[in-house]
C-alpha cells in the first residue's frame, strides 16, 4: 500500500480521535475517551476505550483501517455492513436464484454501498462455486468494490474451494465457522471442546495462509458457554482471524444478553482490540434488529444482514431496518462511537437512497414478496389512512413521519419515458438506474417497453425495473416458452383456456386446451398438460400492482412445491394482463423445477445441516 495513503489515514484517525477528546470536554456527560493506544496504524492498529458515564457503557473499539478501508476511502470508525442475502438469504425455501440473478443482486448491493458481500457457499455445488467466482470477477473488481466473501465450514476442502472462488476479487475474504454450543458439539459435530479448539486453530490458520482477510464464526455463540467462547475466539485471532463473528444462530437471545456478551468478549478474548467484532442474527423471536443495535452499543462494528430480512425460518436481521435505525437515531447511537449527540456524520457507508430499489430487486429475483406493513420498504411504510394522521402530515410531515420517503429512494418513481422514446433514451435511462445489459437483452427489454407504452400512458422507473427484472429472470436454457394464451370466461361461461407453447429443445409448438374453476386455473392446467412436469403442487399464488392506476403492470408470483425433492420453486412475471402474467410466472416455475431435476440430481450441501466436521 502506498505510503502517502497510510500517512493520510494516520492524520485522519488522529484528527478523529482529537475530535472525540474535544467532544468529551465540550459535552459533559457524553462519551469520553479514557485511553488511547496508537502505534503503527497499519501493523498494530489503533483502538480506543469509550465510556458513557450516563449509561456506564465501556468498550474497547478497534478503529484499525483495513486494506479495504485504505483503498476505497471508507471511514474505519463506521459500522461495516455485511450483506448475506446471496448466501443466508437464499437459504429461504423457494428463494434459489440463478447465476444471472445473483450477479444482478450483487451489482445492486455494490451500488447500495455495503462493505462486504457474502456471495455464497462455494463448496455446496458447482453452481454455487461458479456464481461466487463470477461475482468476484465482476463486482469484486469494480473501481471501489466491496469485499467479496465466501462461506466455508472448518474443513480443508471447503476452505480451499472458497479461496479459489473469491480469489479474482480485489478484496477476497474467507468466512469459516464451527459450532461451539454444547448441544451442537455433542449432537451434530460429535466433538469435544478440545477438538473444536484444535480445529479452529488449524482451519483459521489454513484460511489465513490463502487470503489476508479471514472471518471466523462460532456457530450458536449465544447458547455457548461464555468462557469457552472467549477461548475459541482467542485461538481464532491468534491463528490469523481479522474479524470474529458472534452469531445468534437460532434467534434465541435478547438485546440485554447480546449487549452483555459483547462486554464479556471484550474483557475475555485475547487480541480483541485488534479485530472487528461482527454480529449475525436470526429473527425467530422477532428481536434480530433490536439485538444488533444493542450489540453495536456494546462495541460490535460489523452487522450481518439480508435485504428484506429474508433467510431461514423467520429470516435474518433486515439490513434496511438496522441501517435506517442508525440513520434516524444518530443522536442516540453517536455516544457509542465517541461522538457528540448532534454529530451528523453517517454511521454506515450505505447509500440509503438505494434501499427501496434494492428491496424490490431482491423481492423480484427471489419471489419473496414484501409484506405491506414491513418497516422501511413495505407498501404502507409511508402511507396514512387515519384522517387525523393525514391532516397532521399535510400540515407538517414530521407530525407522523420520522423519516422522509426520499431518504430510502421512494421519490424516484417519476415519469421518464413515453411511446415515442427511442432505444438510446431507453438505454440511457436503464444505465441511470444501474442496469448493464447485453445488446440482445436490451433489444428484448426494449421490445417489451414499446408494447407496454402502447397500452400504458405513463412509463415510470418501477415499470422499467419490472421489465428489466423479467429479462434478468429469463433463462436462455428454459425449455418451454409461452407464445400465446387465450382465455374465455364470464359468469355464464365455463372458464376455458387455450395455450400455445414453444418447446425449444425439439423446436415444436404445443397447443393445449383446458377448462378450470377460473381463468387462471384453466391457464395453469393448459401449461401443465403441455410441459408434462409431474408431481408438483401449487403452494402460493399472489398478485400485486407495480404502480398505481387501472393500466398498471400486474406482477404475479407463483410457488410450486416439487413433491419428489421437497424443494420450492418460484416464478414471477409482469404484464398489464394479469392472466398473461400468471401464465408466464407458472411456466417459469415449471422450467425451474425441470432444470433442477435435470442438473441437480444430488442436493447441494447446506452449511449448517451438513456439518461435515
Amino acid at each position: 500500500m502506498e505510503r502517502w495513503m497510510q500517512a493520510v489515514y494516520v492524520i485522519f484517525i488522529t484528527l478523529a480521535l482529537a475530535s472525540h477528546l474535544a467532544q468529551a470536554f465540550t459535552f459533559p456527560g457524553k462519551a469520553t475517551i479514557q485511553r488511547m493506544q496508537s502505534a503503527s496504524v497499519v501493523s498494530k492498529g489503533l483502538s480506543m476505550v469509550i465510556k458513557d458515564p450516563v449509561g456506564g457503557k465501556v468498550q474497547d473499539i478497534c478503529v484499525k483501517p483495513t486494506a479495504h478501508d485504505l483503498a476505497t476511502g471508507r471511514d474505519p470508525t463506521r459500522v461495516k455492513v455485511f450483506d448475506t442475502t446471496l448466501r443466508d438469504g437464499e437459504q429461504s425455501p423457494g428463494c434459489t436464484m440463478t447465476e444471472e440473478e445473483k450477479i444482478a443482486v450483487a451489482k445492486q448491493l455494490a451500488r447500495l454501498g455495503v462493505d462486504v458481500i457474502e456471495a455464497g457457499f462455494p463448496f455446496a455445488s458447482p453452481g454455487d462455486f461458479k456464481a461466487v467466482k463470477r461475482i468476484a470477477e465482476s463486482v469484486g473488481r469494480l473501481e471501489n468494490p466491496p469485499i467479496i466473501c465466501g462461506l466455508a465450514r472448518a474443513l480443508k476442502a471447503d476452505i480451499e474451494a472458497c479461496a479459489e472462488a473469491v480469489k479474482p476479487a480485489k478484496f477476497p475474504r474467507i468466512h469459516t465457522f464451527i459450532a461451539t454450543s454444547d448441544i451442537h458439539m455433542e449432537a451434530k459435530l460429535k466433538k469435544t471442546r478440545e477438538q473444536v479448539v484444535a480445529i479452529t486453530r488449524e482451519m483459521v490458520g489454513l484460511a489465513r495462509s490463502l487470503v489476508e482477510d479471514v472471518e471466523f464464526s462460532a456457530e450458536d455463540a449465544l447458547r455457548s458457554d461464555p468462557d469457552f467462547l472467549c477461548e475459541v475466539y482467542s485461538v481464532a485471532i491468534e491463528a490469523g482471524a481479522t474479524t470474529i463473528n458472534v452469531p445468534d444462530t437460532v434467534g434465541y437471545t435478547t438485546p440485554d444478553e447480546f449487549y452483555a456478551l459483547m462486554h464479556k468478549l471484550r474483557a475475555g478474548v485475547r487480541g480483541i482490540d485488534q479485530v472487528t467484532i461482527s454480529v449475525h442474527g436470526h429473527d425467530d423471536l422477532g428481536m434480530a434488529v433490536a439485538n444488533f443495535l444493542a450489540a453495536i452499543e456494546g462495541g460490535a462494528r460489523q452487522v450481518e444482514c439480508t435485504i428484506n430480512g429474508i433467510g431461514e425460518r423467520a429470516g435474518n436481521a433486515a439490513l434496511e431496518e438496522v441501517v435506517m435505525a442508525l440513520n434516524v437515531r444518530k443522536a442516540h447511537y453517536n455516544p457509542a462511537f465517541g461522538r457528540a449527540t448532534d454529530d451528523e456524520r453517517a454511521l454506515t457507508n450505505v447509500n440509503t437512497r438505494e434501499i427501496y430499489k434494492t428491496s424490490r430487486l431482491v423481492s423480484s429475483m427471489t419471489g419473496m414478496m414484501v409484506q405491506p406493513n414491513k418497516a422501511i420498504v413495505g407498501a404502507n411504510a409511508f402511507a396514512h389512512e387515519s384522517g387525523i394522521h393525514q391532516d397532521g402530515v399535510l400540515k407538517n410531515k414530521r407530525t407522523y413521519e420520522i423519516m422522509d420517503a426520499e431518504t430510502v429512494g421512494l421519490d424516484d418513481n417519476l415519469l421518464v419515458l413515453g411511446k415515442h422514446s427511442g432505444r438510446a433514451a431507453f438505454r440511457a435511462r436503464l444505465t441511470e438506474l444501474g442496469y448493464e445489459m447485453a445488446e440482445e437483452e436490451l433489444m428484448r427489454a426494449f421490445s417489451r417497453f414499446k408494447v407496454l407504452a402502447d397500452v400504458k400512458k405513463e412509463i415510470t422507473n418501477m415499470d422499467l425495473e419490472a421489465i428489466v427484472n423479467d429479462e434478468i429472470r429469463a433463462d436462455v436454457n428454459d425449455r418451454f416458452k409461452l407464445d400465446t394464451i387465450q382465455v374465455l370466461c364470464g359468469d355464464a361461461n365455463i372458464p376455458t383456456a387455450t395455450a400455445r407453447i414453444l418447446d425449444t429443445q425439439t423446436g415444436s409448438e404445443i397447443v393445449t386446451n383446458s377448462i378450470g374453476t377460473g381463468p387462471v386455473d384453466a391457464a395453469f392446467k393448459c401449461i401443465l398438460e403441455a410441459v408434462k412436469v409431474q408431481d408438483v403442487k401449487l403452494q402460493e399464488y399472489a398478485v400485486s400492482s407495480v404502480t398505481a392506476g387501472i393500466d398498471a403492470l400486474g406482477e404475479v408470483t407463483v410457488r410450486l412445491l416439487d413433491l419428489t425433492s421437497g424443494k420450492v420453486f418460484f416464478g414471477r412475471a409482469s404484464n398489464t394482463d394479469v392472466v398473461v402474467a400468471s401464465a408466464q410466472a407458472y411456466i417459469n416455475a415449471c422450467n425451474r423445477v425441470q432444470i433442477s431435476r435435470e442438473t441437480l440430481p444430488v442436493k447441494p450441501l447446506h452449511p449448517q445441516r451438513d456439518s461435515g466436521v
